[in-house]
């Protein structure tokens, strides 16, 4: 049996989600992100104590994690924290604190 049609029955193959920052977008406003040094600080072990998680994970809760992680990105990169950082690990750190995952393959760049 031939069929004369090409693309009949063959399924559309669905897009790949682009996970560059430059695509993705921060819906928050990054300089409200500057209560995540606190928690990075603890982290990282600056504080003694528990880090304060609460006002950081609850400025990206209800967030999907790229856009956790654009947010995270550009507050880091734009120093809104107030402390040098190494930044895929301090994007690591925040998301993790928060219950969040650095998307696969996702670079803070």
């Amino acid at each position: 049996m031939v069929s004369g049609c090409g693309t009949c029955g063959s399924p559309t193959p669905k897009p790949k989600p682009n996970l560059k920052p430059s695509k993705a977008t921060c819906p928050k406003d990054t300089l409200k992100l500057g209560v995540c040094a606190n928690l990075l600080s603890g982290l990282v072990g600056l504080e003694v104590g528990s880090p304060p998680v609460k006002p950081c994970c609850t400025l990206i809760q209800g967030l999907t994690d790229i856009e956790a992680a654009v947010c995270l990105c550009t507050a880091i990169k734009a120093n809104v924290l107030g402390i040098n950082l190494n930044v895929p690990v301090s994007l690591s750190l925040l998301l993790n604190a928060c219950g969040k995952k650095v998307p696969t393959g996702f670079k803070c760049a």
